[in-house]
């Protein structure tokens, strides 16, 4: 099951970094209780083993995408076969997921909202209706708003919002569409996760 519905803050605390878009008072809090949580959270010095160290990044990557352990470790056989560097090759792949590409566009204020915004059917692709969040954009790819969902409470006011995308994502808050450019480079993938210890995890 790919969607954590447990404690938000807890969760981003104990691996160190903020998983979820869900408003500024979780992100307060975060920011207020730099520690791991638990009664010995402040008092914790003991040393990660290299083990510890790269679980964590892995999950940093998989609570931030919200995929299932399967489709990580299917992430990164893919990455593992294609030419380049197999971390990178693995973020950019959850990068170009769609309910991602929808988020980095400016259509949803979360991720999980994303994924909600795909799920619901709201989303075409290259004019074609899909439910599929988990669906990889290739260059050139089309996306926008479905006409009957365009009413969405979702969407009021997006076209006020003074929102950039990466330089790899074309979006038109105004249209609810957006064009994929180019493929996301390593300079585009998240800079918080340590991907060479993503890599290092699943190739014992």
């Amino acid at each position: 099951m790919s969607r954590y519905r447990g404690p938000v803050t807890r969760l981003s605390r104990k691996l160190g970094l903020m998983l979820f878009q869900n408003g500024q008072s979780k992100l307060k809090s975060f920011q207020k209780k730099g520690y791991k949580p638990g009664e010995h959270g402040q008092k914790r010095f003991s040393q990660m083993s290299e083990y510890s160290k790269q679980l964590q990044e892995k999950q940093k990557a998989r609570f931030l995408y919200g995929i299932s352990e399967k489709q990580s470790h299917n992430y990164y056989k893919l990455a593992a076969k294609t030419l380049g560097m197999t971390g990178v090759n693995y973020m950019t792949l959850l990068e170009r997921r769609l309910d991602n590409v929808i988020y980095r566009s400016g259509l949803a204020k979360t991720r999980a909202q994303a994924r909600q915004i795909v799920g619901h059917g709201m989303i075409k692709l290259n004019g074609r209706r899909v439910k599929t969040p988990s669906i990889i954009v290739k260059t050139g790819d089309k996306f926008e708003i479905q006409e009957k969902s365009r009413g969405s409470k979702l969407f009021e006011g997006l076209d006020n919002t003074k929102f950039k995308p990466p330089k790899w994502v074309k979006s038109d808050l105004k249209k609810l569409a957006g064009e994929i450019a180019a493929l996301p480079e390593k300079d585009d993938i998240e800079q918080a996760i340590d991907n060479q210890l993503i890599t290092e995890f699943y190739s014992k």
